[in-house]
Protein backbone atom coordinates (compact mmCIF):
# COMPACT_ATOMS: atom_id res chain seq x y z
CA UNK A 1 0.00 0.00 0.00
CA UNK A 2 1.29 3.46 -0.89
CA UNK A 3 1.58 6.51 1.37
CA UNK A 4 -0.78 8.43 -0.96
CA UNK A 5 -3.59 6.01 -0.08
CA UNK A 6 -3.58 6.84 3.65
CA UNK A 7 -1.99 10.30 3.99
CA UNK A 8 -3.92 13.39 5.02
CA UNK A 9 -4.21 15.77 2.08
CA UNK A 10 -5.73 18.63 4.10
CA UNK A 11 -2.57 19.94 5.73
CA UNK A 12 -2.16 23.17 7.64
CA UNK A 13 1.23 24.72 6.95
CA UNK A 14 2.96 27.96 7.87
CA UNK A 15 5.21 30.43 6.08
CA UNK A 16 8.75 30.77 7.50
CA UNK A 17 8.26 34.51 8.04
CA UNK A 18 5.21 34.10 10.27
CA UNK A 19 5.58 34.43 14.01
CA UNK A 20 6.18 31.57 16.40
CA UNK A 21 3.07 32.80 18.25
CA UNK A 22 0.95 32.10 15.15
CA UNK A 23 2.55 28.66 14.80
CA UNK A 24 1.64 27.87 18.41
CA UNK A 25 -1.96 29.00 17.86
CA UNK A 26 -2.24 26.83 14.72
CA UNK A 27 -0.81 23.81 16.53
CA UNK A 28 -3.38 24.30 19.29
CA UNK A 29 -6.33 25.07 17.01
CA UNK A 30 -5.72 22.04 14.81
CA UNK A 31 -4.62 19.75 17.65
CA UNK A 32 -1.38 18.73 15.93
CA UNK A 33 2.20 18.52 17.17
CA UNK A 34 3.94 19.78 14.04
CA UNK A 35 3.43 22.09 11.08
CA UNK A 36 5.20 21.88 7.74
CA UNK A 37 6.93 25.14 6.89
CA UNK A 38 6.38 26.02 3.25
CA UNK A 39 7.65 28.79 1.03
CA UNK A 40 6.24 30.06 -2.22
CA UNK A 41 4.35 27.50 -4.27
CA UNK A 42 4.07 25.10 -1.35
CA UNK A 43 7.78 24.25 -1.35
CA UNK A 44 8.65 22.27 1.79
CA UNK A 45 11.39 24.14 3.68
CA UNK A 46 11.17 22.68 7.14
CA UNK A 47 8.95 21.62 9.99
CA UNK A 48 8.16 23.28 13.29
CA UNK A 49 7.04 21.28 16.31
CA UNK A 50 5.66 22.21 19.68
CA UNK A 51 9.00 21.03 21.09
CA UNK A 52 10.92 23.37 18.75
CA UNK A 53 8.86 26.27 20.05
CA UNK A 54 9.48 25.40 23.68
CA UNK A 55 13.21 24.69 23.38
CA UNK A 56 14.18 27.38 20.86
CA UNK A 57 11.85 30.22 21.83
CA UNK A 58 10.09 29.86 25.18
CA UNK A 59 12.95 28.38 27.22
CA UNK A 60 15.43 31.09 26.13
CA UNK A 61 12.73 33.63 27.10
CA UNK A 62 12.23 35.01 23.58
CA UNK A 63 8.92 36.68 22.70
CA UNK A 64 7.06 34.32 20.33
CA UNK A 65 5.33 37.32 18.73
CA UNK A 66 8.71 38.69 17.60
CA UNK A 67 10.47 35.51 16.49
CA UNK A 68 9.87 34.16 12.96
CA UNK A 69 9.22 30.47 12.44
CA UNK A 70 12.41 30.21 10.33
CA UNK A 71 14.41 30.83 13.52
CA UNK A 72 13.04 27.79 15.36
CA UNK A 73 12.08 25.33 12.61
CA UNK A 74 13.96 22.19 11.73
CA UNK A 75 15.36 22.65 8.24
CA UNK A 76 15.49 19.93 5.59
CA UNK A 77 13.13 17.54 7.37
CA UNK A 78 12.80 13.90 6.48
CA UNK A 79 9.86 13.41 4.17
CA UNK A 80 8.04 10.76 2.22
CA UNK A 81 7.05 10.46 -1.41
CA UNK A 82 3.41 9.65 -2.22
CA UNK A 83 4.53 6.42 -3.90
CA UNK A 84 6.52 5.17 -0.90
CA UNK A 85 5.33 2.00 0.73
CA UNK A 86 3.65 2.44 4.11
CA UNK A 87 6.02 -0.10 5.68
CA UNK A 88 8.97 2.05 4.61
CA UNK A 89 7.15 5.05 6.09
CA UNK A 90 6.81 3.33 9.46
CA UNK A 91 10.50 2.40 9.37
CA UNK A 92 11.47 6.01 8.60
CA UNK A 93 9.33 7.25 11.50
CA UNK A 94 11.01 4.72 13.76
CA UNK A 95 14.49 5.69 12.56
CA UNK A 96 13.90 9.42 13.10
CA UNK A 97 11.68 8.89 16.17
CA UNK A 98 8.81 11.01 14.83
CA UNK A 99 5.08 10.39 14.72
CA UNK A 100 4.40 12.50 11.61
CA UNK A 101 6.18 13.06 8.32
CA UNK A 102 5.42 15.45 5.47
CA UNK A 103 4.72 13.96 2.06
CA UNK A 104 6.21 15.88 -0.88
CA UNK A 105 6.30 15.55 -4.64
CA UNK A 106 9.05 17.44 -6.48
CA UNK A 107 9.76 19.39 -3.29
CA UNK A 108 6.17 20.56 -2.82
CA UNK A 109 4.02 19.53 0.14
CA UNK A 110 1.14 17.26 -0.87
CA UNK A 111 0.18 15.72 2.48
CA UNK A 112 1.14 14.53 5.95
CA UNK A 113 1.31 10.98 7.22
CA UNK A 114 0.97 10.17 10.89
CA UNK A 115 1.60 7.00 12.82
CA UNK A 116 -2.14 7.08 13.55
CA UNK A 117 -2.92 7.06 9.82
CA UNK A 118 -0.77 3.96 9.46
CA UNK A 119 -2.41 2.26 12.44
CA UNK A 120 -5.91 2.95 11.07
CA UNK A 121 -5.19 1.46 7.66
CA UNK A 122 -4.40 -1.89 9.31
CA UNK A 123 -1.86 -2.98 6.69
CA UNK A 124 1.46 -2.59 8.50
CA UNK A 125 0.69 -3.57 12.08
CA UNK A 126 4.13 -4.96 12.88
CA UNK A 127 6.00 -1.93 11.49
CA UNK A 128 3.63 0.50 13.22
CA UNK A 129 4.03 -1.31 16.56
CA UNK A 130 7.82 -1.30 16.18
CA UNK A 131 7.84 2.42 15.30
CA UNK A 132 5.64 3.27 18.28
CA UNK A 133 7.85 1.22 20.59
CA UNK A 134 11.00 2.88 19.24
CA UNK A 135 9.53 6.37 19.50
CA UNK A 136 7.87 5.95 22.89
CA UNK A 137 10.59 3.78 24.35
CA UNK A 138 13.02 6.69 24.32
CA UNK A 139 10.77 8.99 26.32
CA UNK A 140 12.04 9.56 29.85
CA UNK A 141 9.40 8.87 32.47
CA UNK A 142 9.17 11.40 35.28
Amino acid sequence: MQVSEVMNRNVVSIDPGESVALAARLLSRHNVGSLPVCGSGGRLLGIVTDRDIVLRCVAPEEDPRDIPVRSVMTRNPSFLLPEDDIRQAAQLMSLHQVRRLPVAREGKLVGMLSLGDLAQCGKAEMEVARALTDISGNVKRV
